[in-house]
C-alpha cells in the first residue's frame, strides 16, 4: 500500500478549515471580511477613496462617505450595491445599506 494514499475518511485542510468555521459560525463572519476587504475592487477607486468606513452588522452595510454627492449617488444604487455584494460573496450576506 502506497503511504501517500489518501485514506476514505481523510478529508483536505480545506475542507476541514470550512467545517471548523461552520461549528463555530464564523463562515459568515469570514465572508463579510473578504467584502470589507473587496470594497475598492467591487466599487472603483472613486468609490473607495472617498469611503471613510465600511462594516458588516446583521446583513447591514454601513458606510462612512466623505462627499454628499457621492452618498447621494450610491443611495440611488443602494439595490445595485448589494446584488454586486451578495454575487461576489456566493451568497446573501448584505441586506440592506446604511449611509452616513
Amino acid at each position: 500500500m502506497n503511504e501517500y494514499k489518501r485514506d476514505k475518511n481523510q478529508t483536505t485542510l480545506g475542507e476541514a478549515i470550512q467545517r471548523l468555521l461552520k461549528a463555530y459560525r464564523l463562515d459568515n463572519k469570514m465572508k463579510e471580511l473578504d467584502l470589507v476587504a473587496a470594497w475598492p475592487e467591487l466599487m472603483g477607486p472613486a468609490v473607495a477613496n472617498r469611503t471613510k468606513s465600511i462594516r458588516i452588522q446583521q446583513t447591514c452595510l454601513y458606510l462612512e462617505i466623505e462627499s454628499s454627492v457621492m452618498r447621494e449617488e450610491l443611495l440611488h444604487g443602494k439595490q445595485i450595491i448589494i446584488d454586486r455584494m451578495n454575487a461576489y460573496a456566493g451568497k446573501q450576506v448584505v441586506t440592506d445599506i446604511w449611509f452616513s
